[in-house]
């Protein structure tokens, strides 16, 4: 029976995924399949390659014919160099492992000497505004008597002075009649 290591389409349109599979040479490229030895995805940045190497170079070892673009994806993750025996070196290094979101803002406060250098930046500028607006109320409520009785009464007599400053003016017409 000849069997093939080859990739295996998944996923959407313009949006490939592949799974490195050992099936028999006659079945559909995305038919059935004996093994699935891998994972490769083109479209990550930078792509995604995972190989089961013990199962790689024991299929390798049995007869199984690989396709080109697996002996590319092998070549990579260095599978085809270990399986013929080449020094050379594989072309990918492993990726470091990412580093958690607490341990970049740890590194970056102790970078920063824990002290902001400017003051933040907000979009709102009501919010400070209603801030001081609440700080000075409490002061104005001690004296509650005094604040009510004068508010009321300048706003009067402003009202009744431009009253009284018309009411001379409509005489002087009216007597010009």
């Amino acid at each position: 029976m000849a069997v093939k290591i080859r990739l295996k389409r998944l996923g959407k349109i313009r949006s490939p995924h592949y799974r490195i599979v050992v099936a028999d040479a006659r079945t559909k490229r995305d038919g059935r399949s004996i093994e699935e030895i891998g994972l490769y995805h083109p479209k990550n940045d930078p792509s995604f390659i995972e190989v089961n190497s013990e199962r790689a170079q024991y299929w390798l070892s049995v007869g199984a014919q690989p396709t080109e673009a697996v002996v590319a994806l092998f070549k990579r993750s260095g599978d085809w160099q270990q399986f013929t025996g080449d020094t050379t070196p594989s072309g990918v290094e492993p990726q470091k492992g990412k580093r958690s979101k607490l341990d970049l803002f740890n590194a970056a406060l102790a970078e920063a000497g824990s002290e902001p250098q400017t003051a933040a930046i907000s979009r709102r500028a009501d919010k400070p505004k209603a801030e001081e607006s609440t700080a000075q109320a409490p002061v104005a409520a001690d004296t509650p008597a005094t604040a009510e009785a004068d508010a009321p009464a300048p706003a009067e007599a402003d009202a009744s002075a431009p009253a009284e400053a018309d009411a001379p003016a409509a005489a002087e017409s009216s007597e010009q009649v």
